[in-house]
């Protein structure tokens, strides 16, 4: 059932809105609490970071209810989230109210893409995860540059309000058009948390994280780079991350179709990518269509990163689908978390504009790591065969 998916994906474009949509609004953010921007930057890393350490755990917890009951509270939590958030509370509690909806994010995600893979046949697999994934990249165009454009016009509360706004709607779509969706047989938690103990599925999940690390390194502080290299106003970031985008959802739906033909080397491709752009914006000037072509190959190559992530480490542990995929939220929040805290200590020490460059150092170790993996899976693969 293809509307299984569509509803992830709605759910998924409130979650996005929530968690990134702080991106565009850091500086606002840093300048009414007086702090510096890699402080600021704790409001990412923090929410990346409960994922990381608590969502395969929720994960293994919800695994025995209905998965649309499931679906409703994570939502009502971003809503709460985001609600709370607009009222601008001292920033602890700003923090706190930030972290909240972040120990259900990975069970949303999870149950969705389950969900969705699980009512279709095996050779659509990929392309219903892609559908749920592409919430990222709708959101990336949609309510994430519009959080900035809204702190710009109005402040930056009024972008936590229409945060709420969406992630209601969401609500509402899950409520009216899903189904009950009981959870059937339960598997034991002993049977899903077997995979870790596949070294194969453990190396997949250092290359998951080091890959996000690698993009989020520079896209954490997007709107401050362009700001400060780039001499941009707050009406042309929000335009350029309008581009980055609508490149951003070409490049998932690029990857959704032809990632199951060939993981490893759309893999590559992808972290190619962290080695292209950093090159890239130090010689494309400060205006204009270089800037513009150069922020667009950022969305295109950026934007299926998740799904890479997500695709890699469910072919590795495809007999426990809901853990690995929880496991994959978590391996990839980590990498945002530190990601953006390694690039926040380069910022604070140097500037911003060393941003690119930490993604790059990021990139050059994951591809190390995808190599690394290939020879292994080859010489077990010719272990087998000897052994036959």
């Amino acid at each position: 059932m293809k509307k299984l998916a569509y509803i992830g994906c709605l759910g998924m474009i409130g979650i996005i809105t929530t968690e990134f949509g702080v991106i565009g609004i850091l500086p606002q953010v840093a300048a009414h609490y007086h702090i510096t921007i890699d402080q600021a930057g704790i409001l990412l890393s923090a929410f990346a970071l409960v994922i990381a350490f608590t969502g395969p755990f929720m994960t293994l917890l919800a695994s025995g209810f209905d998965r649309k009951k499931v679906m409703l509270l994570a939502m009502g939590l971003f809503v709460l989230s985001a609600a709370g958030s607009a009222l601008a509370p001292p920033f602890w509690l700003l923090l706190v109210l930030r972290m909240l909806p972040a120990f259900l994010q990975p069970v949303y995600i999870s149950t969705a893409i389950a969900a969705a893979v699980g009512s279709v046949d095996k050779k659509d697999a990929h392309r219903m995860m892609s559908v749920v994934m592409g919430g990222i990249s709708i959101a990336t165009v949609t309510t994430v540059p519009l959080s900035t454009w809204l702190a710009g016009r109005f402040n930056w509360e009024s972008a936590f309000i229409m945060q709420a706004g969406v992630s209601m709607l969401a609500i509402v779509g899950i409520w009216l058009l899903l189904p009950p969706m009981p959870a059937g047989e339960k598997k034991s938690y002993g049977a899903q948390l077997k995979i870790l103990g596949r070294s194969d599925f453990l190396l997949t999940s250092c290359i998951n994280f080091v890959m996000i690390a690698a993009w989020f390194s520079s896209y954490s502080y997007f709107a401050d780079y362009l700001s400060k290299e780039k001499h941009m106003n707050e009406e042309m970031i929000s335009s350029m991350m309008l581009l980055f985008g609508i490149t951003g959802v070409v490049g998932n739906w690029l990857a959704g179709r032809v990632i199951g033909k060939n993981m490893v080397l759309v893999t590559l491709v992808l972290l190619g990518g962290t080695i292209v752009i950093p090159i890239a914006l130090s010689f494309c000037g400060y205006e204009g269509w270089p800037v513009a072509g150069v922020i667009a190959l950022w969305g295109l190559w950026y934007a299926p990163c998740f799904l890479a992530g997500g695709a890699n480490m469910i072919s590795a542990a495809p007999d426990a689908l809901e853990f690995a995929n929880s496991l994959a939220v978590s391996f990839g929040n980590l990498g945002v978390s530190v990601g953006t805290a390694v690039s926040g200590m380069v910022i604070a020490t140097h500037s911003v504009a060393y941003a690119p460059w930490v993604g790059m150092v990021f990139g050059l170790v994951a591809i190390g790591l995808v190599l690394w993996r290939g020879v292994l899976r080859s010489r077990s693969s010719n272990m087998v065969c000897v052994a036959q």
